[in-house]
C-alpha cells in the first residue's frame, strides 16, 4: 500500500468514517489569518520605536505662474513645475466651469501636468475646451477630465493626471505643490 492511499484510506476509530487530511480553503485562510495577526502583534508589541521616526514632509517651491486677470477661457498657459527637469511641463487653464481643486471666484482655474500617466506620452496641444478634457494621449489614447481632478475618461492609463496645487494671492497665481506623482519620477522633487 502506498502512502497516498494510506492517508486517504484511514478510518477513524469511531464509526469507521474516512478522515481527510485536506484543509478547506476557508479553513486555510482563517488559520493563516489568525497566525499572521498573532505574529504581527507579537513583533510590533513595542510601538515606542515608531515614535522616534520623524515624518517626511515634501516642501515644494512656491512659483508664480500667471495673473488671474490675464487668463482667457479655454486658453492654456504652459509653465514648468516643480523644476525644469524631465516631464515638468504643465498647463494652467481657466475652464469657465467649476472644477475640483479650482481657484478664483468661480473655482474654474486649474493646472495639470502634460505627461500621460500610462507611458509618458506628451499631451501638449490636446486640451479640448468643449469637453474640458486633456488628451487623447498619442500613445494609447487616454483622455482625462480636468473638471474632476484629472480622472481618466478612457484609455490605458490607471492613474489620474498629477494636478498642480494652486494658490491665489491677489491677482497672482502660484504653484505650491503637486497632487499625484509625475510620470517617470520616484519623487516629484527629484528629476
Amino acid at each position: 500500500m502506498n502512502a497516498h492511499s494510506d492517508i486517504k484510506g484511514r478510518r477513524s476509530a469511531k464509526g469507521g468514517k474516512k478522515q481527510s487530511c485536506v484543509m478547506s480553503r476557508r479553513s486555510f485562510l482563517l488559520t493563516s489569518g489568525i497566525a499572521t495577526a498573532t505574529v504581527m502583534v507579537t513583533m510590533n508589541a513595542g510601538t515606542a520605536s515608531a515614535a522616534k521616526m520623524p515624518a517626511a514632509v515634501a516642501t515644494y517651491p512656491r512659483k508664480k505662474i500667471a495673473r488671474l486677470s490675464q487668463l482667457k477661457n479655454d486658453q492654456p498657459v504652459e509653465f514648468s513645475y516643480p523644476d525644469e527637469g524631465a516631464y515638468s511641463t504643465n498647463m494652467l487653464v481657466k475652464l469657465g466651469t467649476q472644477a475640483g481643486g479650482g481657484i478664483g471666484a468661480d473655482r474654474d482655474v486649474v493646472a495639470f501636468n502634460y505627461t500621460c500617466t500610462h507611458q509618458g506620452g506628451d499631451m501638449e496641444g490636446t486640451y479640448k475646451g468643449d469637453t474640458k478634457s486633456l488628451g487623447q494621449c498619442p500613445l494609447h489614447l487616454t483622455t482625462y477630465d480636468l473638471t474632476r481632478h484629472g480622472i481618466i475618461i478612457g484609455g490605458q492609463a490607471y492613474q489620474s493626471l498629477p494636478q498642480i496645487l494652486l494658490e491665489l494671492d491677489g491677482d497672482d497665481i502660484y504653484a505650491v505643490g503637486i497632487f499625484g506623482l509625475i510620470y517617470g519620477r520616484q519623487d516629484n522633487l527629484k528629476a
